[in-house]
């Protein structure tokens, strides 16, 4: 197990190194001292020498399992298509490495189980990348919500609405390398934040559509027509007694925010309401009963982590708050203790986001008891 000093960093491998890991991980590990790139690795040989370059890392390669096997390798952070999670997590846990994964874990509850077992069984750290939780509004709703002062939690509703184009997504169009869409895409990440703030969901309906057949490129070459939804939906009654409702879409013209989109997360307790919304992190609303919601700064210290290296007063709030998920797979590796949110978050999550799959199919309501470690 690997322990980090200012001598002995963390030494991370990125295997996938396209947006989100430039844009992300990238940023949230430069912030740490106790870590430190030494690998990269994807499947596009230009791409791969192009952030070799950029990032001046010693070690660069296509092969996902020259990188887990490299004694030069600590960690690794996998942003691939949603398909190649599972084999490049096992290869990682039998290789003793570290994992943080992006989201979906896998293509359906079965792989990531796999991943969970093989990595708990191995004795490694791993981490799902539901950036999400890490949102200073989202902290600080939840510890409203823990305090008592919403009183007890009837509703959850969420809204996830995307205008993007209607052109191609690539591999994510379609269900053999993503799973699903929308589904596994955006609202997953809605799901995980749930269960996290209220418990576990008991059992959901749901249903989803496809209305873009997104049969062109973006520079108007045809390829073959997306299989996976692009709108979602599911009602969800958890344990506790609380009732949910989630939607999202990637056709909702009008809701661009500078690419953020519009989210809407929302708590109705008895004692009052709270909402969180992606493109002001750092204002929630509050409300009690006979008054309007109100944006209120959300306190200092939920803005970050105590310990988080990043300073919340520079960049954008829609975009640095994600840089403390490295810091959370960094701190969880150095003082060898589980990561939050873990493979096991990201199951009881995917066995949600499959039920909503099965509803829609079966048109019936299905349990979604949690998974257990």
């Amino acid at each position: 197990m690997a322990i980090s000093s200012a001598n002995d960093p963390v030494r991370v491998a990125f295997i996938g190194v396209g947006a989100v890991t430039a844009y992300h991980h990238l940023p949230g590990l430069r912030l740490d001292p106790r870590a430190r790139l030494t690998a990269i690795c994807d499947a596009a040989p230009a791409l791969l020498e192009q952030r070799r370059k950029e990032w001046d890392v010693p070690l660069a390669s296509t092969d996902p399992e020259e990188i887990c096997r490299s004694p030069e390798v600590d960690a690794v952070v996998i942003a691939t298509p949603n398909d190649t999670h599972r084999p490049i997590a096992l290869a990682a846990a039998r290789a003793g490495k570290h994992i943080m994964a992006e989201k979906p874990l896998g293509l359906n509850a079965g792989e990531v189980r796999q991943m969970y077992e093989a990595a708990r069984d191995n004795g490694v750290v791993h981490m799902t990348a539901f950036t999400y939780r890490f949102a200073p509004s989202m902290r600080y709703l939840k510890h409203l919500l823990r305090s008592g002062a919403l009183g007890t939690p009837r509703h959850f509703r969420s809204q996830r609405f995307l205008d993007l184009p209607e052109t191609s997504w690539g591999w994510r169009q379609y269900k053999e390398r993503a799973g699903a869409g929308d589904l596994f895409d955006m609202t997953i990440h809605r799901i995980d934040f749930a269960i996290d703030l209220l418990g576990p969901i008991a059992r959901v309906c749901g249903a989803v559509a496809r209305f873009a057949p997104r049969a062109q490129t973006s520079d108007g070459r045809p390829c073959p027509p997306s299989d996976v939804d692009d709108w979602s939906s599911l009602i969800g009654e958890f344990e506790s007694g609380a009732t949910g409702v989630w939607e999202g879409t990637t056709l909702a013209k009008g809701y661009h925010r500078d690419g953020f989109g519009h989210e809407w997360a929302e708590i109705n307790g008895s004692e009052g309401s709270a909402v969180y919304r992606l493109h002001e992190p750092n204002t929630i609303l509050l409300g009690r009963s006979g008054q309007d919601l109100a944006p209120v700064p959300v306190p200092s210290e939920f803005l970050k982590p105590e310990a988080s290296p990043r300073d919340p007063s520079q960049g954008a709030p829609a975009t640095v708050f994600r840089y403390d998920l490295m810091w959370e797979f960094v701190s969880a590796i150095v003082e060898r203790r589980a990561a939050v949110p873990s493979f096991l978050d990201g199951l009881n999550a995917q066995l949600v986001a499959d039920a909503v799959l099965r509803s829609h199919t079966e048109r019936t309501w299905i349990d979604t008891p949690l998974a257990k470690p």
